[in-house]
């Protein structure tokens, strides 16, 4: 399923055990492999895998822990004794808690330059590298507005309007990524003041909130292929602009068009980044795959895999994720110092005005 598909922020709230630590492996210390720390949205095509395994001499092992936040929390808990060499799967809205927490070391990949510049933080220590960009949006069901001759919303003011009155569900800031994304959007788009009025009055209109994008998705949207279980009765949900292009890849037969569309105006600018972990034992490996992180080859295999935009300037995105998950034309975007002062203020705020 696509990127992100289980990902749901444990957001620093303590839901994260110490019981974590210690699972390290003495795999970990053989320098002949290199050990990937990931959220369990990891995907790559084997033959990439493969080439890099070639050409390197390394074999990769990948270990899934869990949500994005979940991953983020555990590895600073077991910082000094590291379950491998790269963590890949940090995003711009929790960045600042890895690196506040000393979770990696500096390391700058060959070809780096060739990376997008907006998406480079950190420039003066390069503890972290830019890996790949995706928006959080509003998604819609298709069918369900054109059976009622009803026009999807556009924007983030369209959703208080009456039309649209319990018609959405999100995901919990407070354990979600791309919950915690559509509030960060909502708070760049309205501002400090103005955020809390917004989430109110869409409380009034009838949102419901879920703790994370599974449930969201496959049990609550109703425009969702994926879901094995009945299908919700939500035509909207907060996602990713990526899951019309995946609900065509995976459908058997394909649709012609994506049974889903995105609201442009709704969208927040997500990025992930990885880095090298602090006291890794495998340095000279965790480099050398940071290295194929940025890759072209890597770069140009992760749209179908793990549906989100490369952030190389020379790779070349597939057509089928062009025509059906264009990016956001002009996201909300939030400066990383800016999530990193008012993020966990912000998430117990909401959680107290949106409480389930």
């Amino acid at each position: 399923m696509h990127h992100k598909t289980f990902v749901a922020a444990a957001v620093g709230l303590g839901l994260v055990t110490l019981s974590a630590c210690g699972s390290s492996g003495d795999k970990a210390a053989d320098t002949k492999t290199v050990t990937v720390v990931s959220h369990d949205s990891w995907a790559a095509s084997k033959s990439v895998i493969a080439d890099f395994e070639k050409r390197s001499g390394y074999q990769v092992r990948i270990l899934k822990d869990g949500d994005a936040g979940q991953a983020v929390n555990k590895a600073i808990l077991t910082k000094d004794n590291p379950q491998g060499d790269v963590f890949f799967g940090v995003d711009n809205t929790l960045l600042s808690r890895a690196l506040d927490n000393g979770l990696f070391q500096s390391y700058e990949p060959k070809d780096s330059g060739m990376v997008v510049s907006r998406y480079r933080v950190d420039q003066a220590r390069h503890r972290v590298t830019p890996v790949d960009t995706g928006d959080i949006c509003v998604n819609y069901d298709k069918k369900y507005f054109a059976d009622r001759k009803l026009a999807p919303p556009a924007s983030f003011d369209d959703l208080l309007k009456p039309q649209y009155k319990n018609l959405l569900v999100t995901e919990d800031a407070a354990t979600s990524s791309p919950g915690l994304g559509f509030l960060l959007g909502t708070a760049a788009k309205y501002g400090d003041a103005g955020w809390q009025a917004y989430w109110k009055k869409l409380k009034d209109n009838g949102v419901k909130v879920v703790d994370g994008w599974e449930q969201a998705y496959n049990q609550e949207f109703s425009g969702s292929a994926g879901g094995k279980k009945a299908k919700g009765d939500r035509p909207l949900v907060v996602s990713y602009a990526s899951s019309p292009p995946a609900e065509v890849v995976y459908a058997d037969p394909k649709p012609k068009t994506a049974p889903t569309g995105v609201v442009d105006g709704t969208c927040f600018r997500q990025v992930e980044y990885a880095g090298l972990l602090s006291n890794a034992r495998n340095t000279k490996g965790g480099k050398a795959f940071l290295d194929f992180l940025i890759s072209e080859k890597f770069q140009e295999d992760m749209p179908l895999n793990m549906f989100v935009y490369p952030v190389r300037e020379t790779a070349a995105v597939p057509a089928v994720f062009v025509k059906y998950g264009p990016q956001a034309k002009d996201p909300q975007t939030m400066a990383p110092g800016k999530i990193a002062a008012n993020r966990d203020q912000w998430v117990k705020t909401w959680s107290s005005l949106v409480a389930k």
